[in-house]
């Protein structure tokens, strides 16, 4: 049993590390750029680079965890989050510049969520289920709360004053990956658990193909959430939303995402992660159909908004439930962290493609690329649970 402090701390922790790390380009990116005289495209690029290395680095970092534990892998991405954010404040030039994202890039593999799920996991085998729903409560409002802590720093302080208090803020996480207990879950097969399914993937071949499938899922998940983040308010806007609308309807993706997880604490139970994963993957087509729509009716843009934040806040939960069913948990941090790789690379990728398809085919060409790779999702999970179907027992 995973106790309620170090599943509360993981969650506080989380809000902060989302803030100060991934959504650090979204309040600062424009000041950065007025500050050098740089291109959106240079600014934007270091985050990319930090997302590339989440990938490269992400098989290395799933195995310690599984062998350390997340106590002290969680701690030296605390130390390094703040390395990051005074060496982002410090920089002079293009190479520190890169330098200080290339270390919030490894930083952010070492404290986001994958890193919580995989120590969750550790700590509490198939019973993490609902410790992973729940820390991923308070990470949805990181942009919420952080980005007009950190508008306001910047406007007393400037954006590099702003950054070195994000890297207090860093240190500050550290009592709290000190609750993550150091031992390790049961394994499946002893008294203790003998109420837990066991895992599906009972062979590496199994591994290969039931692991493939939960990676497209994993990885057009992140795609289109890195191409949406980077691009939502412009494709509302350019299908013919006013400016202001098209802002505060992109907001109701954080209102469809939160409520979607909040109900999922409350009765994701009674839902089995894989049938779960099918109805997140299924509200992603429907809401980019919607979205095609938006520049003539309100209603299907509050409908795409909404609902692509519902199914996006339920993938982020079963990202991390699906491999307790999959999986031995006792492996978890190593094969979610091989599985995840290519998805963080997509992630780098998204911003750039969408800018692409943007250009040459217009926003719509945008929703039309979002749905062709939520159909990707939505028939992957589909055959997932098929095939996990037919390996359970009768």
């Amino acid at each position: 049993m995973i106790a309620r402090k170090t599943v509360l701390c993981l969650a506080i922790s989380q809000l902060v590390a989302w803030g100060i790390s991934y959504y650090l380009i979204g309040v600062f990116g424009g000041l950065i750029a007025a500050d050098f005289g740089w291109s959106s495209e240079i600014v934007y690029g270091g985050f990319a680079a930090a997302l590339l290395v989440m990938g490269l680095t992400s098989s290395v970092i799933g195995r310690l965890i599984d062998r350390h534990g997340g106590r002290p892998v969680m701690i030296v991405g605390a130390l390094l989050n703040a390395l990051g954010c005074l060496g982002l404040a410090l920089s002079s030039g293009l190479i520190s510049y890169y330098a200080a994202w290339i270390c919030l890039g490894l930083a952010m593999r070492l404290t986001l969520y994958d890193a919580a799920f995989a120590a969750l996991a550790r700590i509490g085998g198939q019973q993490a289920r609902r410790p992973i729903s729940q820390i991923t409560l308070l990470g949805g409002l990181a942009s919420t709360v952080l980005w007009p802590i950190g508008h306001t720093l910047a406007e007393q302080f400037g954006w590099r004053g702003a950054v070195i208090a994000y890297a207090g803020f860093a240190l500050l996480t550290i009592p709290l990956y000190l609750t993550i207990p150091a031992g390790r879950a049961k394994p499946v097969d002893t008294p203790q658990t003998v109420t837990s399914s066991p895992p599906l993937a009972k062979g590496s071949r199994d591994v290969m193909i039931l692991g493939g499938l939960y990676a497209v899922i994993a990885s057009m998940a992140n795609f289109l959430n890195a191409g949406m983040s980077a691009h939502m308010v412009g494709v509302l806007t350019g299908v013919g939303l006013t400016a202001a609308t098209a802002v505060w309807v992109a907001t109701l993706r954080g209102v469809g995402q939160s409520l979607s997880r909040f109900c999922e604490v409350l009765f994701g139970d009674r839902i089995d992660p894989l049938k779960l994963n099918v109805l997140a993957t299924l509200a992603l087509p429907i809401a980019f159909a919607a979205g095609l729509f938006s520049g003539t009716s309100l209603i299907a843009a509050i409908v795409f908004a909404s609902l692509y934040g519902a199914g996006n806040g339920l993938l982020t939960i079963t990202r991390g439930t699906m491999p307790l069913v999959l999986f031995d948990p006792r492996s978890y941090g190593t094969l979610v962290g091989r599985l995840i790789a290519p998805s963080f690379i997509l992630s780098a990728v998204a911003p750039v493609a969408y800018a692409f398809v943007i250009e040459r085919f217009g926003n719509s060409g945008a929703l039309y690329l979002s749905q062709a790779a939520a159909a990707i999702a939505l028939l992957a999970g589909v055959l997932l649970l098929i095939l996990c179907r037919s390996r359970r027992p009768a």
